[in-house]
């Protein structure tokens, strides 16, 4: 799985190696503190080897003001009707 990150793919998907750093150290620590990952863990994965695999699934990238944004954020906040609010 590490190996993904040899991989100029997963650089270009989030624009590059210092982007892709920031997102793996804000979600790393998100999920030491106990958030529940967006993909399946399989036994004895690492929570690199999560953090990558979520990268790969398009479920987490950076805001343009560099925030941790998932696909679960983003859905919330377009279902929330703000007419009604």
């Amino acid at each position: 799985m590490i190996d993904e990150l040899r991989d100029r793919t997963i650089h270009a998907k989030v624009g590059g190696a210092f982007k892709l750093t920031t997102l793996i150290q804000k979600r790393l620590v998100e999920l030491n503190r106990g958030s529940k990952p967006l993909v399946e863990r399989l036994p004895g994965e690492s929570n690199l080897e999560i953090v990558i695999k979520e990268i790969m699934q398009d479920k987490i990238y950076l805001s343009m003001k560099n925030e941790l944004r998932t696909i679960e954020d983003d859905y919330m906040r377009d279902s929330i009707d703000f007419d009604s609010v």
